[in-house]
């Protein structure tokens, strides 16, 4: 493999961008909340939204002796809010079970609600500084573009890890700035649709590069259209309750005027099911 620390941590020093979860004594729980947040979710949308909940809710003790509903609403705009559910979870257990504490080892962070492979080394990493591969979409670009000599990564894998692992110093500080690195060259730099190699500071070892930048196809799952599908119903029907004056609205009332009323109610009882909204008595509302 092709020895990218020492360009990468160069490289990064001079670039990495300034974001509120890079500062010095940030703290585990203002970095388990933003990788919450950007599961999916661009970094200008989220640093906003991170900061006003951190403002509220500074501990995860904080957030659990909030109710559900008020984790929704706040979750506002960000899209997918059963990720606010899910550290709405994650929080009473930390309460709980942790002392308050954001946990530190990566099994104990594996078992708290919505946290992931990534989010787990994530937080045991850059909150922590433990010597653990943390691998997200951006990186796993990089290592198949300048290690795999693939236009496009495929499906993740554990192997992703395992990769990653073996391109990091031995050292805890040097491996979580390479973590770092990584991904912020894929961000910024290595991107899906336009790389900057000209910018790159692995242009010079990278295997896609040397192989004539070679289209190998791209594997990764298509996200669906948003407008006019479900997701968008769904999140119509949480701004809605978010904003009622009252406690519920009226099944019957709720997007009365949604152009498919059958995706409507499909809408309505998939949040049910997930625990989003509360039908009590013919009303819906935020969860209690």
């Amino acid at each position: 493999m092709p020895e990218i620390a020492a360009p990468l941590t160069a490289w990064y020093r001079r670039n990495a961008r300034d974001l509120p979860w890079r500062e010095p004594g940030f703290g585990a729980w203002g970095v388990l909340v933003s990788e919450f947040m950007l599961q999916q979710t661009p970094v200008n949308r989220v640093i906003p939204h991170l900061e006003a909940w951190l403002a509220r809710w500074p501990t995860p003790t904080d957030l659990a002796a909030a109710a559900p509903a008020e984790a929704v609403r706040q979750w506002a705009n960000l899209g997918y809010p059963r990720r606010a559910l899910w550290l709405h979870r994650a929080a009473v257990r930390i309460r709980d079970q942790h002392g308050g504490v954001v946990p530190r080892d990566v099994d104990t962070l594996l078992s708290l609600t919505g946290v992931g492979d990534y989010t787990a080394r994530a937080v045991a990493v850059f909150a922590y500084g433990d010597r653990h591969p943390v691998v997200d979409t951006n990186s796993r670009r990089v290592i198949a573009r300048a290690v795999g000599g693939q236009s496009q990564p495929g499906p993740p894998s554990r192997t992703d890890l395992a990769t990653m692992d073996a391109l990091l110093p031995r050292e805890h500080a040097p491996a979580a700035t390479v973590n770092a690195a990584t991904m912020e060259l894929g961000a910024t730099v290595c991107t899906a649709r336009a790389p900057r190699c000209d910018a790159c500071p692995i242009a010079h070892m990278c295997a896609w590069r040397a192989a004539g930048y070679r289209d190998t196809g791209d594997g990764r799952r298509k996200q669906a259209r948003y407008l006019g599908s479900d997701r968008q119903a769904r999140g119509a029907v949480l701004k809605a309750l978010r904003d009622a004056a009252s406690p519920g609205i009226g099944s019957d009332e709720l997007l009365a005027h949604w152009p498919d009323a059958l995706q409507r109610d499909r809408a309505i009882t998939s949040l049910a099911d997930d625990g989003l909204i509360e039908l009590v008595e013919g009303r819906a509302r935020l969860p209690h």
